[in-house]
């Protein structure tokens, strides 16, 4: 008989309660993640279970008044069987609200007097994690605090469960339906190793957002009533997302925040450059949401240029660094595109040299071309165009993830030795 998606849920968390000797959530306040708690906590009871969960929650300081209150009262509750690790620590995070800005850290102790909020009583500081340092950003923490975790509870296998869905997002969608299969639990499309005995579970990746809400009327869970804001103020519901304000997918959202949670807002556009800015015009060409408009007498090219000379020396290099690269790609090793897409391009008559092979695993192939100017096609964000490069710095875009860049080399070589660092102090 075919299970419904709770009760498929359910099968998934009673496995990694027999599975795993060390639980946790990763809680941030949301819909999906509270719904996920509240499964595991009905699982517990229901079982009678002689034993806790954690519930991990980054607070990054700046969120709207019910999302606090929310956090507030869930790490408030089911004391006898969870056990809360309330994270205010000044790690690095992106904010696209500023040209001048790449990052900011909640809870800077040098910006204390623009704290939007006093720190909570009770919770975790950066001087509670020996491996913390300040080049730490907020994804590198995450993957420390589960190895902290782990070492903390001398643990056998950990397992920290994470309320994402793929619903949301092609980038989820991969999480779980990406072929890594050495990356995974037993082979469960719904886990990802992390570290040593550490894995990530996604046990509600197959709920739709309608599921959310109905198991929260079905079982008369506690929420946060901003979604209840949010759908007074006509936000969709596949639009109704709890997350740092200042991210790049925040910024058309960033404005509700003037009319939900005004003392707030007047707390916020002293705490992070750009704010201000960035809510009155996100939504326009000023920050190319979607369709940027070419000015009258600009190429594209040219209009890079203007645009960068406006910013200041390192934000400036940080684009023409990212732009060296994105070339040099595009000469040398080509990007992999789809046989419509070349067949396109050719109909263009734009001079490509389309290669047999590449190195990654796809059924695309890799095709070497010079930067243009613009494409007319549809999906042009996948080509390597300058009116791409001028989106990016339109948006605040300091890490060019709208032209596809990941986590770079460097980045990568300064996680590793975080990391190292930290397993010679967990092992000394």
């Amino acid at each position: 008989m075919k299970k419904n998606v709770y009760e498929l849920a359910m099968q998934r968390i009673n496995l990694l309660f027999n599975e795993f000797d060390n639980i946790y959530v990763s809680f941030s306040g949301g819909k999906d993640s509270g719904v996920m708690l509240n499964l595991c906590i009905k699982y517990i009871r229901e079982n009678n279970l002689n034993r806790k969960i954690g519930v991990f929650h980054m607070d990054y300081e700046v969120q709207y008044s019910e999302t606090i209150n929310y956090i507030s009262r869930v790490l408030k509750s089911n004391s006898d069987i969870i056990e809360v690790y309330r994270v205010c620590v000044p790690f690095k995070v992106t904010t696209c609200t500023s040209m001048h800005q790449l990052y900011w850290r909640p809870w800077d102790e040098d910006c204390k007097e623009y704290w939007t909020r006093d720190m909570p009583d009770v919770c975790y500081r950066k001087t509670d994690f020996p491996f913390y340092t300040p080049e730490i950003w907020d994804s590198d923490f995450y993957i420390l605090f589960s190895q902290w975790y782990h070492l903390l509870k001398k643990a056998k296998k950990t397992c920290c469960l994470v309320g994402i869905r793929t619903q949301e997002s092609p980038h989820r969608w991969r999480t779980i339906y990406s072929k890594r299969r050495l990356n995974m639990y037993r082979n469960l499309k719904w886990t990802r190793h992390i570290a040593g005995d550490i894995y990530n579970a996604y046990i509600i990746h197959d709920w739709l957002t309608t599921d959310i809400w109905t198991a929260n009327g079905r079982f008369s869970w506690d929420y946060n009533r901003l979604y209840d804001l949010y759908y007074q103020a006509g936000v969709p519901l596949e639009r109704q997302r709890v997350a740092s304000p200042f991210l790049l997918a925040a910024q058309d959202s960033l404005r509700l925040y003037r009319a939900i949670d005004p003392d707030t807002w007047g707390k916020m556009i002293c705490r992070v450059n750009g704010v201000n800015f960035t809510a009155l015009y996100a939504h326009t060409s000023a920050i190319a949401p979607g369709k940027a408009v070419l000015p009258p007498g600009y190429t594209w090219e040219s209009y890079m240029h203007f645009l960068l000379s406006t910013l200041p020396e390192d934000t400036r290099q940080n684009y023409l660094q990212k732009l060296s690269v994105s070339i040099n790609f595009w000469r040398t090793r080509g990007g992999c595109l789809s046989e419509e897409m070349i067949g396109k391009l050719q109909a263009t008559g734009i001079e490509i040299d389309v290669l047999e092979h590449t190195n990654y695993k796809t059924d695309k192939r890799p095709v070497r071309m010079e930067y243009q100017d613009d494409i007319d096609v549809p999906r042009f964000k996948d080509l390597p165009t300058f009116k791409r490069m001028c989106i990016c710095i339109l948006r605040n875009d300091h890490f060019c993830k709208y032209m596809g860049f990941t986590t770079t080399k460097k980045e990568i070589e300064t996680r590793k030795t975080i990391i190292d660092f930290y397993k010679g102090i967990a092992h000394g």
